[in-house]
């Protein structure tokens, strides 16, 4: 039995509500963490409508946030642990992208993944193997789980934008061409982004170029 996420929601500037992006945010974190990006990019995005929902777990190492599972180097789970309480995540945010999609009437075609380091660990497992595929996801500083499973378990392959910052001493930098190179071989197109100078965190430069790529995948041109 799948979990109910809740989070929040920032409907579209225009109100027509064409497309979806949905935030999923890191480890200790919350919707709240990522919602905010809604502002800066619903001015360029006034069709679309944002949402971002909490994980489904009170984080272990930090109890005033949540967790999509659990990480053995950080809260000292098991190793079983962490990857039950992962596929148990895949099945409520699948569960919810499902309803949060129908509730918003737009379809898997007009909609975006954009997860930020355990979040962007979720969206890069749930979309290959997804069988409506999503318009795009973007990636920023996390990494691709299980990468030696991705070519036989992917069914659909959405356009990806990797975007890690060099100075991240939390998830490490070869995480994004380790994920790129998985994924390419999977037969992904993928696009990467270097956030020069900058730590576990999203730049201005990595979100300026999140939405250039956002908005192409919405049919968008955003000059």
């Amino acid at each position: 039995m799948t979990r109910a996420l809740d989070g929040g929601r920032r409907g579209s500037k225009s109100g027509e509500d064409t497309s979806l992006v949905i935030f999923l945010h890191g480890y200790g974190a919350d919707g709240k963490d990522l919602l905010g990006l809604a502002d800066p990019l619903s001015d360029h995005l006034p069709d679309t409508v944002f949402t971002a929902p909490n994980a489904p777990e009170r984080c272990i190492g930090n109890p005033m946030g949540f967790q999509w599972f659990p990480i053995p180097w950080i809260d000292g789970s098991s190793e079983e642990e962490a990857e039950a309480g992962m596929l148990r995540a895949v099945d409520d945010l699948n569960a919810y992208i499902d309803a949060t999609m129908e509730a918003e009437g737009v379809d898997a075609d007009a909609t975006v993944l954009v997860g930020f380091s355990q979040g962007t660990m979720m969206a890069l497992h749930v979309a290959p193997r997804r069988a409506d595929e999503v318009a795009g996801v973007v990636g920023f500083s996390g990494r691709l789980l299980s990468p030696e499973l991705l070519a036989d378990e992917a069914v659909s392959k959405p356009p990806i934008l990797l975007i890690h910052g060099d100075q991240d001493d939390v998830v490490p930098p070869i995480s994004m061409p380790e994920a790129g190179d998985a994924l390419t071989e999977a037969g992904f197109q993928v696009y990467g982004h270097v956030m020069k100078g900058t730590g576990h965190g999203i730049a201005p430069d990595g979100l300026s170029v999140a939405l250039s790529f956002i908005g192409q995948q919405f049919g968008l041109d955003l000059g």
